[in-house]
């Protein structure tokens, strides 16, 4: 009890400044409770004045380096035009990559860095390399988005960063990309085996292989960038009769005329079959022909147009139904009513609905009638029937994609809702 005394009579002197700490002590030595005590010297307590004020300011330190202030307030998009100012290219796309990962060991804000990359990835044509998107997937930190026990793996662990890469993997079904097995150990090294990109890794590689090979006409891959081997791909697709054949009626090349004037002159790519020779050669020439276009065909990414030559259908055009009895291959003729219901609709039938003939197609480099007009000129010399029929040309304008952003849809939704307010 004395020792515990002697504290709290300590604390009480060690609040005390000054001259009377001296006098507290002379006072205590005096008294009968100290007598027989051994007094133990009290060490005084000094208070700082800076701790004693109430207003006391924490000196920070500054930092003098703006470059690594800076560096964190750069936006992700910003790298990739920082490094592809001159060029947009396979380089300078996995330089950006590099650049971010060398910026921080964490890869903190790797998740929006790859959804910007896989947006980006059409402006530098990459978007089918799958070297690209392995080098995306290295940006997850290794081994810490895998379960560590059973309530992990019953829950989505890490759920942003899976949906991610569930992302960047869609992304390659829809460009054709096939993983290989190097995709296969980036996400089984990020995420594990049994997380939600793998099983999208094992979808992909079961599908794939199956429709590779399904196309009966495949397209070349890549595309000719050629305008007239893209042509005649393009009619060879179109024509059904392994039989026509393609020419070239024009190439494309430059004239200067004698007054220093340049006429550039587009390639002309045309496509005849025997039959519609045939079917030309005994069409009536007082009736008229007509070319229309142009028609849309879409190869992978690649829109092209086309025109076509055809007639109105007519009873000379009339395919002649052979009889049964002359007919060798089916000599039998079963015509049979099967069962029909009610609601069933008996005046309309395919087989009613016809076009008339097509004599030729064609494509060219410019649309105008001048240069369809020497297409039908180079017609002429297999077809000279085309002197004395009339043709007449149904041009249209080409059809315009569908553009939709933001701002037009917003504009559509502030009409709709002045709309809805003014009928109510």
């Amino acid at each position: 009890m004395k020792c515990l005394r002697a504290l709290l009579v300590a604390g009480e002197l060690s609040a005390r400044r000054g001259s009377f700490l001296k006098k507290d002590l002379l006072q205590l030595q005096r008294s009968s409770s100290f007598q027989n005590s051994r007094l133990v010297p009290v060490r005084t307590i000094q208070v700082s004045r800076v701790l004693g004020t109430s207003n006391f300011a924490v000196k920070k330190h500054e930092k003098t380096d703006k470059e690594s202030a800076n560096q964190s307030l750069v936006k992700i998009e910003d790298i990739f035009e920082t490094t592809s100012v001159h060029e947009k290219t396979k380089a300078t796309f996995q330089e950006a990559v590099d650049i971010f990962c060398k910026q921080d060991i964490r890869r903190k804000g790797h998740v929006e860095f790859i959804y910007a990359a896989l947006k980006k990835m059409p402006e530098f044509g990459v978007e089918k390399d799958v070297n690209v998107y392995n080098k995306i997937l290295d940006v997850f930190p290794k081994k810490v988005f895998i379960p560590q026990n059973v309530f992990q793996k019953m829950l989505k662990y890490y759920p942003r960063q899976q949906d991610c890469a569930v992302v960047l993997l869609e992304q390659m079904e829809h460009f054709g990309v096939m993983p290989n097995q190097e995709t296969r150990f980036l996400l089984l090294e990020i995420f594990g085996n049994k997380s939600y990109p793998i099983r999208k890794y094992q979808r992909i590689m079961y599908w794939f292989p199956k429709f590779k090979h399904i196309n009966p006409y495949p397209v070349p891959t890549p595309l000719p960038e050629d305008p007239i081997e893209l042509a005649k791909l393009s009619l060879q697709r179109i024509a059904a009769d392994l039989n026509a054949k393609v020419t070239v009626y024009q190439i494309s090349h430059s004239e200067v005329l004698d007054s220093g004037k340049e006429i550039n002159h587009p390639h002309i790519v045309g496509i005849q079959s025997p039959d519609q020779q045939s079917l030309l050669a005994s069409h009536n020439t007082e009736k008229p022909i007509f070319l229309e276009g142009p028609f849309r065909l879409w190869l992978k990414s690649k829109c092209v147009y086309y025109y076509v030559l055809r007639a109105e259908l007519s009873e000379e055009h009339m395919v002649e139904v052979i009889d049964p009895e002359r007919n060798f291959y089916y000599p039998m003729h079963l015509d049979i009513d099967l069962e029909r219901d009610v609601l069933d609709d008996y005046e309309f039938y395919t087989d009613k609905v016809k076009e008339g003939p097509v004599f030729a197609m064609c494509m060219v480099g410019e649309e105008n009638k001048a240069t369809l007009a020497k297409w039908i000129v180079g017609l002429q010399e297999t077809n000279p029937i085309l002197r004395d029929i009339a043709v007449i040309f149904r041009l249209m304008h080409r059809p315009r994609e569908l553009q939709c952003n933001e701002e037009t849809e917003n504009d559509n939704a502030r009409t709709q809702a002045k709309f809805f307010k003014q009928e109510v």
